[in-house]
């Protein structure tokens, strides 16, 4: 028997493993002793310096704190290296735009953005305006870093005391780090940013740029950043002109500008700049002696009440100026706007006559009103009843529901994409479709339905099943669907986000009074879409034409084909004749439009155009609450009616395209026994029929016997039948 453990030459390579995995098993065990050998020596030489008792405690202290100090350390700067990437950029440059607006025709009707000017040299600046900043924001500006360690410690023993925040820590440096660089969030991030950037400030800047920067770029209520112009927009005075009393009610306003502002509470400044004069005396920058006169006569300030201009209006064209000035090197800006002041008062009148009138008794506090011109000028815009309660412009940015004012858009886009006219015919039936796991089953006013009728009728009535049917493809109908009406509403000019669902047909989307008269202006333009614009040129102070309308402005692009436009603007000019909205009927001037009133009388809305304006009109309020059933028919309808009437006088009249008539003829009313709908049952006639037709057939026949009856004498003279009605004998 062969001996297994005999080498041989089949198994010579396991030997060769064996012994390999040997060598590694032994280098291992004595790696790992000797390391341990090694390590037993290092821990009895460190042995050698162990402490205890008191020293250990102060040595683990010390310990500690470098590990901590070490991970702050690196936690701060990497929190501050973003703060660092600020200072890259040109932050010497202004940050926003100075703008004087002037209307169409010239005049000056008001500013927007800051009024900015650098003030003078800061050796030139009178000597107790620059105390009075320095005693209330810094004492000791000149003599620390930055960062006032020893004010800090104070300002917080104040607060601890005082239980509440009385004073505090940050230097003009640290303020003006955050006006330079950071925003006003109360944050642990910005206050480690705002410590570096001061540290980087002193460093790169003199004592005195830095004050110099912070004066200059300080905000000061009313618009103003900056000393000099806050010194002539308060006071009409070169800021080395200020008295004492007027620097202290300046130095008080870096506080709070918008607490303090003597434009808005007087009193309050005064108090404050009071306070300015104590601190003024504490920190030995004045006697008392040289103060009290100051106090006894505090200074007055220059009326400047504005709130009497186009507002609303002037906030939306500034943000529209923003926009457009990117590209401008200069932000002192020269821009003339669309408006025209004449339509703007008519329009203000029309919704407070309204408001005052009938407000108390449909149950509305607010209203918005927007006109554009043919050309995309907007003319007037009317945000609000108050803007001196409210600068909330409710024509630009709030999102109502528009309700049926919203389905022109639905008739248009199925009109233009299966080629449909106003005479295709259409049937008020009974529609549903399962939604959220629910039958939603849309009904007209009146619970009954009314059968067969042309797209005019189904339209001028306001009949709530027709667009439902016309999305969903019903009765004959091809499926309009959300995609191609998205389609439609935003190359007509609604800009505002859509849900995409059945109910969207009957304006259960929010959009804006701007967005929904720009989208009937698309009527109005033959087609068009009206790019609508508040600022027609722009200048800078030298007159320099930066931007004009007529050059910089982009071809309007077709979005609704010309029969869509000729079957919508001969159904929308029948909705004032023998609609909805007869209320909005023009004397002689052929109007067109739709009224919408959405669920519990929320909103409240008339759009419409004539050849030369478009205009939306909204009524509602601000918390949704809902109206004492006021309906689009009613004020809004009533409210543009006004307007119009007093905007086309006097002018060339236009006419509304594919409506070959700008003045009203005769309306194109079928004969059929269609009950009125939706907002119809609350908006009667202006002047309701009282007699039957064949009566005032009758009463014509005998109007115009009279007229050709001859004159009858009495002695020979002509009897005066003015006053009594009747014929003497």
């Amino acid at each position: 028997m062969r001996d297994p453990f005999k080498n041989s030459k089949k198994g010579g390579g396991w030997n060769k493993l064996l012994d390999l995995d040997s060598w590694i098993d032994s280098s291992l065990y004595r790696m790992f002793s000797d390391a341990g050998e090694r390590w037993e020596s290092i821990t009895i030489f460190f042995r050698k310096f162990k402490v205890r008792g008191l020293k250990r405690f102060i040595v683990e202290i010390f310990d500690e704190g470098i590990t901590l100090g070490l991970i702050g350390s690196i936690a701060m700067l990497a929190l501050a290296l973003p703060a660092f990437e600020e200072t890259q950029k040109d932050w010497r440059s202004q940050d926003d735009y100075s703008v004087l607006f002037l209307d169409r025709n010239g005049k000056e009707i008001g500013r927007r953005g800051i009024r900015q000017n650098a003030a003078e040299e800061l050796d030139a600046l009178p000597d107790h305006f620059i105390k009075a900043v320095l005693s209330t924001e810094d004492r000791r500006f000149f003599e620390h870093i930055g960062i006032d360690f020893l004010g800090l410690s104070r300002a917080m023993a104040e607060n601890v005391r005082a239980n509440s925040v009385v004073q505090g820590g940050s230097t003009i440096t640290q303020q003006l780090a955050k006006n330079l660089f950071l925003t006003n969030e109360r944050t642990l991030d910005r206050k480690i940013k705002e410590a570096f950037l001061s540290l980087w400030l002193e460093t790169n800047l003199s004592k005195k740029e830095i004050l110099k920067l912070y004066i200059d770029r300080a905000y000061m209520g009313g618009g103003n950043f900056g000393i000099a112009a806050a010194a002539q927009y308060y006071f009409d005075k070169n800021i080395k002109d200020v008295s004492l009393a007027e620097a202290a009610m300046l130095a008080g306003l870096y506080k709070a500008p918008g607490k303090y502002a003597p434009h808005i509470n007087l009193p309050a400044a005064r108090a404050r700049a009071n306070e300015v004069l104590t601190n003024m005396v504490q920190a030995g920058f004045m006697t008392e002696g040289q103060v009290v006169r100051a106090r006894r006569e505090p200074a007055s300030v220059v009326d400047r009440e504005d709130l009497q201009g186009p507002n609303y209006f002037l906030d939306w064209a500034y943000d529209e100026v923003r926009k457009t000035a990117v590209k401008f090197k200069t932000r002192n800006l020269i821009v003339k706007s669309t408006v025209d002041l004449d339509l703007q008062k008519a329009a203000e009148d029309s919704v407070e006559t309204h408001l005052r009138q009938f407000g108390t008794q449909y149950g509305v506090r607010d209203a918005a009103m927007v006109v554009i011109d043919h050309a995309g000028a907007v003319r007037a815009m009317v945000g609000g009843r108050d803007y001196g309660q409210s600068q909330f412009n409710r024509a630009t940015l709030s999102k109502r529901q528009p309700g049926s004012s919203f389905k022109p858009y639905v008739y248009a886009s199925s009109i233009d994409n299966f080629g449909y006219d106003e005479n295709t015919s259409v049937i008020d039936g009974s529609v549903c479709v399962v939604r959220f796991g629910r039958n939603w089953c849309p009904r007209n006013y009146t619970p009954r339905f009314r059968g067969r009728m042309n797209m005019t009728t189904a339209l001028v009535k306001s009949i709530n099943t027709i667009p439902v049917k016309m999305y969903l493809g019903r009765d004959g109908l091809k499926g309009l669907g959300g995609d191609r009406l998205v389609k439609t509403a935003r190359d007509m000019g609604i800009e505002s986000d859509m849900v995409v669902n059945p109910p969207m047909v009957l304006g259960a989307n929010g959009v804006t009074v701007l967005e929904m008269t720009a989208g009937y202006g698309t009527f109005m333009t033959g087609g068009k879409k009206l790019n609508h614009f508040g600022v027609s040129q722009i200048l800078d102070t030298s007159g320099n034409v930066l931007f004009d309308i007529r050059e910089d402005a982009k071809e309007a692009p077709q979005v609704l084909k010309e029969s869509t436009v000729a079957a919508m603007n001969k159904m929308l000019s029948q909705v004032p004749e023998w609609g909805t909205a007869r209320r909005a009927a023009l004397n002689g001037i052929r109007a067109a439009g739709k009224t919408g009133t959405t669920q519990a009388y929320r909103d409240a809305w008339f759009v419409g155009y004539t050849g030369n304006y478009v205009s939306a009109v909204w009524f509602g309020n601000d918390n949704y609450q809902p109206t004492r059933r006021l309906t689009g028919g009613q004020l809004p309808a009533m409210t543009w009616q006004k307007f119009m009437t007093y905007a086309h006088q006097n002018i060339e009249l236009r006419p509304i395209p594919y409506i070959e008539n700008p003045l009203s003829g005769k309306t194109d009313k079928p004969e059929t026994n269609v009950v009125s709908n939706d907002e119809e049952t609350e908006a009667q006639p202006l002047r309701p029929k009282l007699l039957s037709k064949k009566s005032e057939e009758r009463f014509r026949a005998l109007e115009k016997i009279f007229q050709g009856a001859k004159t009858l004498k009495l002695n020979g003279e002509v009897a005066n039948t003015k006053n009594s009605g009747v014929v003497t004998q």
